[in-house]
């Protein structure tokens, strides 16, 4: 699937942030994978060509996990985050996603 098939609009709404983490940097170093936040009912195939169009790189697959808020407290009032996903992506053979020099350009 390709970018052509998703609007453009859409698609600029599926990424949210890069997780940037001690766990996330293991495993882009290790796995070649990139980690993002992502909208709850963003689907693997809206997800690749997101980022293949912000980006300007090769993704050779995705996968996601839905994260469950984390249950809070303020004195006796308990309440819960929100729910969200995350999108493990791993990049094609010599792709790389630099966050310090796009935020800048």
């Amino acid at each position: 699937m390709s970018a052509q098939q998703f609007s453009q609009e859409r698609l600029m709404k599926v990424l949210l942030a890069p997780q940037i983490s001690e766990k996330a940097t293991y495993i882009a170093d290790k796995n070649k994978q990139v980690i993002f936040c992502v909208v709850p009912d963003a689907t693997k195939p809206e997800i690749k060509a997101a980022v293949e169009m912000m980006f300007k790189v090769n993704v050779d697959s995705v996968q996601v996990a839905n994260v469950k808020g984390k249950v809070k407290r303020a004195g006796r009032y308990v309440g819960r985050r929100n729910n969200w996903k995350k999108a493990y992506v791993c990049l094609a053979a010599g792709q790389e996603i630099n966050f310090a020099a796009s935020e800048q350009g």
